[in-house]
């Protein structure tokens, strides 16, 4: 009997740092992909395209492209978007579920409220689809080590809610699906401010307004959210 396997990608934004205004949430995306349905010739695809645009094995950071910074700091707006439309496509054709949480950071007084805010808010999305997880042998976490603490939180939960369970460090520009975590993360951190009234100049350039974006973007992601 063939082995199910899961694999989760996860990507953050924010930090254990003090609040800041212009970045009021802790977010953590989750990108779940049954290794049985091949996507193999997504990838490809997707690969092929970004090499004919001069961007071989490169791995799309969305936020980046929306402020025109790092790689991105000299390409013109219709670049910009052509790159970041190139992942929400891929997103969208490849058979994946995702959720994300969001802990507001003015709500905890320091990194250990917001550490257990956080594990607290994962954890009860786990368990909101527990038979789906279940269903699986193996679940394997792919994370980049970005934070300590996230990665700390990922790997006590996940021990602890399932059986067989494995915590891999990548590389982002080896795997596509972790672009596509970053991509979710990105829209969901947006929307979250949109939903306090917070849309920053670079967002509204990129987007043209907060209804396009939810319209637009987040919006179309519905039928793929856990």
């Amino acid at each position: 009997m063939t082995e199910k396997v899961l694999s989760c990608f996860i990507d953050e934004a924010g930090d254990f740092g003090d609040f800041e205004s212009h970045s009021p949430y802790y977010v953590v995306s989750l990108v779940a992909h049954n290794q049985s349905d091949s996507i193999q010739s997504d990838i490809d695809g997707l690969e092929g395209y970004l090499s004919s645009l001069g961007y071989p094995h490169h791995a799309i950071h969305t936020a980046p492209l929306i402020r025109r910074e790092g790689d991105y700091e000299w390409l013109e707006m219709d670049q910009r978007k052509k790159l970041f439309n190139l992942i929400f496509r891929f997103t969208r054709k490849v058979p994946v579920r995702f959720f994300s949480v969001q802990v507001r950071k003015s709500e905890c007084k320091d990194s250990d409220i917001l550490e257990a805010r956080i594990t607290k808010a994962i954890k009860l999305r786990l368990e909101e689809h527990l038979d789906y997880w279940h269903s699986f042998d193996r679940i394997i976490i792919y994370y980049d080590n970005g934070q300590k603490p996230l990665k700390r939180i990922l790997n006590i939960l996940f021990n602890s809610m399932f059986t067989n369970v494995e915590v891999r460090r990548i590389s982002p520009a080896d795997y596509k699906l972790f672009q596509v975590a970053d991509l979710i993360c990105t829209l969901d951190h947006i929307k979250a401010k949109v939903d306090i009234g917070q849309f920053s100049n670079s967002e509204a350039e990129f987007f043209s307004s907060r209804h396009l974006f939810k319209k637009d973007y987040w919006r179309k992601l519905d039928d793929q959210r856990m």
